[in-house]
């Protein structure tokens, strides 16, 4: 998902150097909104993997 949004900042850049300004606000915001839900599905995980405790012994 991070390489979805890396994917979208890239094409954000480039459409911006351009000068195609609806593409570049586009697809900024695609990557945007792709960053955060990777944020919220890791901090999900990291919570779940922390209640879950050590279960190794």
């Amino acid at each position: 998902m991070l390489r979805l949004a890396l994917f979208f900042l890239v094409v954000s850049i480039v459409a911006a150097i351009f000068g195609f300004g609806g593409v570049a606000a586009a697809s900024a915001d695609i990557a945007r909104i792709l960053f955060f839900i990777a944020i919220v599905i890791f901090v999900v995980l990291l919570v779940a993997g922390l209640m879950a405790g050590s279960t190794l012994w």
